[in-house]
């Protein structure tokens, strides 16, 4: 048979109820392999079936299972802090206080990083005619110069002279050369960012003299300072760059200790498209919420993975959706979700349990019990499951046509009872006979057609002797065993 192309696939694909992520995966897939329209058929067919097994049930509980499937294994994590993906000279949080930062949405995380990764573009050309920024080391070390925050005593030695009340600084030339700056730069940004101070530069030596206005010996100390916490070049918030092959690839990455994700953008040759950070919050700052939603399952994935657990991604993206549902990155606790549930059991439920109750006593508020927490509270069956499913009662007419009458249970007789009621019966059969017989003389039926009623007549009496029958082998069935024992006492009116 013949191989499905491109369009046809597209059009079996297209009105699918599947995910994107999925079509994209079968039509890449049936694209390489070249499938025929039974196989397509067939691979559509599995596709649906296996996805349809793979959703949730209705009325599940999805977020209590996803609490549960989060919350165990993170028993199982280490309190310690390990090295960074084989980087011996950054250590980063990870473990279960790195979760435990992720999932209250940290402004800013104890130990922030980042990974920045290099261009390998052939269609852009630098100084040289390559922009091979990430295979070339050379060029990899200058774009970390370029971030790492340069303070004065990584390039210089700094003396205080007591006598002439004035700071020296000795530029080292070949430590200025290594990171890509200028002697006349350095004292430029000496004189802009300490204006209240005499500066002296001898260019020749390659030395700066910095004298206070006040000579007094505070402000010599103050002067000191302040000179080593001015930033001469690179990024004030990273301490320092790290710089290493990746750990499956040949290409340079760089390993920052710190994170300024905004502040890196402009600098030449840098990947933006793969550089990440640790930090959510500043992740959300600069390339929005769904970044951030994103940040979040990859971290809290990868820092269950590096401890060895294996969550399923599904309960994770549940706890990224919540936090970010809102469109900002909230917290999962009393300043976040938790704190804006509309139950107020569910709010005391979790932390301050007196401030919540007294709150909502003063302000009368009252609790609909909708949610889960606040129905275990109460003692009621909560509302997932078989407790989300409600009957409704619906009014009818009972003399409506449509409805099917309910048959009427038959009553246990006694013998006496059940005797009267069948001669009863049979005088009713004996009259309707007589009465048809009436009524045929009068209409002047002919003799077959007497016969006819004669033969109905009798077959109905045949017919309820039968059921009379029956009802009376029913009724010995079901009446109760004799006791053993004594005979019960006959009242006088009975012997009578």
């Amino acid at each position: 048979m013949a191989k499905l192309k491109e369009a046809e696939i597209n059009a079996k694909l297209q009105d699918l109820p599947l995910p994107k992520n999925i079509l994209k995966t079968m039509h890449d897939d049936a694209l390489a392999v070249g499938v025929t329209e039974k196989e397509m058929n067939e691979v559509i067919e599995h596709v649906l079936f296996g996805y349809k097994r793979s959703q949730i049930e209705p009325c599940d509980a999805a977020g209590v299972v996803a609490a549960q499937s989060i919350g165990e294994p993170g028993t199982q994590m280490t309190m310690r802090t390990f090295h960074y993906a084989g980087v011996a000279e950054i250590n980063v949080t990870l473990g279960l206080p790195r979760l435990i930062e992720i999932v209250d949405a940290r402004k800013v995380p104890s130990t922030p990083t980042m990974t920045i990764f290099l261009k390998n573009d052939p269609c852009v050309s630098d100084a040289d005619g390559k922009a091979d920024y990430a295979f070339d080391r050379d060029k990899a070390q200058a774009v970390a110069w370029e971030i790492e925050a340069t303070k004065i005593d990584h390039i210089a030695s700094v003396a205080t002279d007591l006598a002439q009340m004035k700071i020296v600084i000795n530029v080292n030339e070949k430590a200025m050369k290594r990171r890509n700056m200028v002697f006349m730069e350095i004292a430029e940004k000496f004189k802009e960012k300490i204006p209240d101070t005499t500066v002296e530069v001898s260019e020749e030596n390659l030395q700066i003299d910095l004298t206070p206005k006040e000579q007094r010996y505070r402000d010599l100390l103050q002067l000191t300072k302040k000179i080593n916490d001015i930033t001469l070049k690179g990024i004030e918030d990273i301490k320092r760059v790290v710089l290493r092959k990746g750990s499956d690839m040949d290409e340079y990455v760089l390993y920052t200790e710190g994170s300024a994700l905004k502040d890196v953008i402009p600098i030449q040759g840098i990947d933006m498209t793969r550089t990440t950070t640790n930090n959510i919050s500043e992740i959300f700052s600069v390339l929005g919420i769904e970044a951030a939603r994103n940040s979040i399952i990859s971290e809290a994935t990868s820092t269950l993975r590096e401890q060895g657990l294996n969550v399923d991604i599904r309960h994770i993206m549940l706890v990224a959706d919540l936090m970010t549902s809102d469109g900002e990155v909230k917290q999962i606790g009393r300043h976040g979700i938790s704190g804006e549930k509309a139950s107020v059991f569910a709010r005391a439920a979790f932390e301050v349990t007196v401030n919540h109750l007294l709150d909502a006593g003063m302000r009368g508020n009252i609790d609909e019990l909708q949610g889960v927490t606040e129905n275990v509270i109460v003692g009621q069956p909560i509302k997932m499951g078989t407790g989300d499913i409600r009957l409704v009662a619906k009014k009818v007419d009972p003399n409506d046509p449509k409805l099917v009458k309910p048959i009427e249970e038959k009553k246990s007789r006694t013998r006496s009872q059940k005797n009267a009621a069948d001669k009863a019966e049979l005088g009713n059969i004996f009259s309707s006979g007589e009465a048809r017989n009436e009524k045929c003389a009068v209409s002047g039926a002919t003799d077959a057609e007497e016969d006819d009623i004669q033969k109905d007549g009798i077959q109905n009496n045949e017919n309820l002797m039968n059921e009379d029958e029956l009802i009376l082998e029913e009724t010995s069935e079901e009446a109760p065993k004799k006791r053993r024992g004594r005979p019960p006492k006959v009242k006088a009116e009975d012997e009578e």
